[in-house]
């Protein structure tokens, strides 16, 4: 073989697989050893990670329809809350000259410290005070501790639980918060002063800072107070009578509370109260306070971007994350099952062209 017939066979080797000449079939390359091997492996790896990230997006969205959602919707058991209710005219009685003031700014301030109850994680305990008071001047003041389960809203007789200092009082029904998502249409709420839980009964639906609310009212005929006897001048009771007489607080009470349902939370409220001295054997009485008390503006507000903020939130993680984390979970499931059933077709197809053909 000639340097010149070598080269020439060389080209039309080199030729045979760039062109079979003109018109005629080009024959595959032929495919790098392990190429196949290759890209079946990457193939397979991508389908285990789509099935891994099936099982997280999946297992994600039930932690939170069936968990997270449990835990947003129940009460924080930290917190820090205010209820200011003010009237800019009201009336009241100056127990020390017993002389009354009217058209004077009444304020009744609640503040509420909570913290983890001692041994158990779904209550809190608050420590709640009210205050009532005339420009700095205090008119009453109550301190109460009260254990409120996290899910309900509803006071648990424990740990150290007293009004005023009574210990031997046992609160009962809602203190502050519904419980979230609550729709019926009667509740026991908790009045301090009364020691009691007449029904809190829902008044119809309606819209505070363009929030959907449901409205609900207590209202409690005049009712004596317990343990609020003093003595009190009998002429200042209108008695024709020298000395002193034992009188008890009496309270007509119209409490109104608008609620966002989602979340429970209190948005706005609205306070109208009559309060009276009486003796207790006669029919003399003095006016004690009566005011219509409605909370400010800005103080709803605050509450009502929070309680919006919180129904998002809420409503995020019942139903639209839970929804969108299933629908791609799902997604990655059938695009790794559906690969690796084609890659189980394509192997058994590669095996039946491997196998030689049966001698004839």
């Amino acid at each position: 073989m000639t340097a010149g017939s070598g080269g020439s066979d060389a080209r039309d080797g080199r030729d045979a697989w760039d062109t079979a000449g003109p018109g005629g079939p080009v024959p595959d390359r032929p495919r790098r050893p392990g190429s196949r091997a290759v890209s079946a492996a990457l193939a397979r790896n991508g389908r285990l990670i789509a099935l891994a990230t099936a099982v997280f997006l999946i297992t994600s969205a039930l932690m939170l329809r069936f968990y997270v959602a449990g835990e947003l919707e129940k009460i924080p058991a930290r917190a820090e809350l205010t209820m200011r209710l003010t009237d800019d005219s009201a009336a009241y009685l100056d127990t020390g000259a017993w002389d009354e003031v009217r058209g004077a700014p009444v304020e009744r301030l609640t503040e509420i410290s909570g913290d983890y109850a001692p041994g158990n994680s779904d209550w809190t305990a608050w420590r709640m005070s009210t205050e009532v008071s005339s420009g700095g001047t205090p008119l009453a003041y109550r301190e109460r501790r009260v254990v409120v389960d996290r899910a309900t809203g509803t006071a648990v007789n424990c740990c150290g639980e007293h009004v005023g200092g009574d210990r031997e009082v046992r609160q009962a029904g809602l203190v502050l918060r519904w419980p979230a998502g609550g729709t019926w249409d009667e509740y026991p709420f908790y009045d301090a002063d009364l020691r009691a839980a007449p029904p809190m009964v829902f008044d119809g639906g309606a819209t505070v800072g363009g929030l959907f609310v449901r409205r609900y009212v207590q209202t409690v005929d005049t009712a004596q107070v317990p343990d609020s006897a003093r003595p009190v001048p009998a002429r200042e009771l209108g008695l024709d009578r020298p000395g002193t007489v034992e009188a008890h607080r009496w309270l007509e009470l119209e409490r109104t509370l608008w609620v966002e349902p989602v979340t429970g939370r209190v948005v706005d409220a609205r306070e109208v109260r009559h309060e009276t001295l009486r003796p207790e054997n006669g029919d003399g009485e003095r006016l004690l306070l009566d005011a219509d008390l409605r909370m400010a503006e800005e103080l709803s507000d605050a509450k009502t971007g929070a309680a919006e903020r919180r129904r998002t939130l809420l409503r995020a993680v019942r139903s639209w994350l839970p929804i969108g984390l299933g629908a791609a979970g799902g997604a990655s499931a059938v695009w790794a099952l559906a690969g690796a059933v084609r890659a189980r077709r394509a192997a058994a197809q590669a095996r039946g062209e491997t196998q030689p053909r049966a001698r004839s």
